[in-house]
């Protein structure tokens, strides 16, 4: 498995670039690359060329996070105005406006089927799930606290999610927390089942396997990668190697394979065959906040991943 570099874009955006998705395809157009930035923009790109298709706009602050829907009509994006925008690809045209209170609004996902948007709700140590067909509110998940000295912090600031990862099944959600501790829910039936530890630092970004459901990644401002059984709440290894905060991991479509964007300005590839990483890009000169593979099946052909960064640039990689 390797990346080799495509074509990297300086001034993608006119600020520093926070969020990055992969739009599906359909009937009548390729898959997109999404990215979100301080800028306040949306942008939209060609997957092969990373030729500019439009900017969506509509938020008053920075876009902090960007998710697609399933169909690949549809898409949203989190700002710093506690905002989530939900708006047609193609058309730019505001399908709903869902407010949250200030810092509430973090990451974003929608659910394998397209039916549930999750939205981490930040300071509030919760997370809120959409119904996509009402926009209606349908369940709020409350981070409970974790047992022990180590978590016997009473502001509660602690528990801040900050990322969360929807199990390919959809059954379960994943959500990571600012005290190291990640929360899996059984979302049918909206409860808490478990903890999983081993990160001390906020855990950053959260990636199911395609390929291995019970498998789930995390990347955390300790700067390690841990893999977890999430169904035997077990640690089932751990990578290190970035220099400083890994602030995003995602999952090859192949599953062999796990991306990681860190603050030390790199992009790494590891091999979880090896637990060790294979390859280091180079090609941002300030920290990466978001990577993603692009999901496989359609007519797409060859792997792509895609990275942004601080430096407003966007990276797209050949993965084979």
């Amino acid at each position: 498995m390797k990346l080799a570099g495509l074509k990297s874009v300086e001034g993608a955006h006119d600020e520093s670039a926070w969020a990055a998705a992969w739009v599906p395809e359909t009937d009548t157009r390729p898959s997109l690359l999404l990215t979100g930035s301080l800028d306040e923009t949306v942008r939209l790109w060609r997957p092969d060329d990373l030729e500019l298709e439009r900017t969506s706009t509509g938020h008053c602050l920075g876009v902090v996070w960007v998710a697609a829907h399933p169909s690949g009509v549809i898409a949203a994006s989190s700002s710093l105005d506690s905002f989530v925008r939900v708006f047609d690809v193609d058309t730019n045209a505001t399908i709903a406006t869902l407010e949250a209170p200030p810092s509430e609004v973090w990451k974003l996902q929608f659910n394998p089927k397209g039916t549930t948007l999750a939205v981490a709700g930040g300071g509030s140590a919760s997370v809120n799930l959409w119904d996509t067909s009402t926009w209606q509110l349908i369940a709020t998940l409350q981070i409970p606290r974790p047992e022990g000295p180590k978590h016997s912090d009473k502001s509660g600031n602690k528990k801040f999610v900050l990322s969360l990862a929807w199990s390919p099944d959809g059954k379960r959600l994943a959500c990571g927390s600012m005290d190291g501790t990640i929360s899996i829910f059984d979302v049918a039936r909206a409860k808490f089942l478990h903890h999983l530890e081993g990160h001390f630092m906020p855990v950053r970004s959260l990636a199911y396997s395609p390929i291995e459901p019970r498998l789930l990644f995390s990347g955390s401002d300790d700067a390690h990668i841990h893999m977890y059984d999430v169904e035997g709440k077990t640690l089932a290894g751990a990578m290190s190697g970035h220099a400083s905060w890994v602030l995003s991991v995602d999952v090859a479509p192949d599953g062999a394979a796990v991306a990681s964007g860190s603050s030390d300005r790199t992009v790494r590839l590891w091999d979880l065959g090896m637990r060790a990483a294979v390859q280091t890009m180079s090609s941002h000169t300030d920290q990466v906040w978001a990577v993603a593979f692009r999901p496989s099946g359609g007519s797409s052909r060859g792997g792509r991943l895609a990275s942004v960064s601080d430096d407003k640039s966007i990276s797209l990689y050949d993965y084979s």
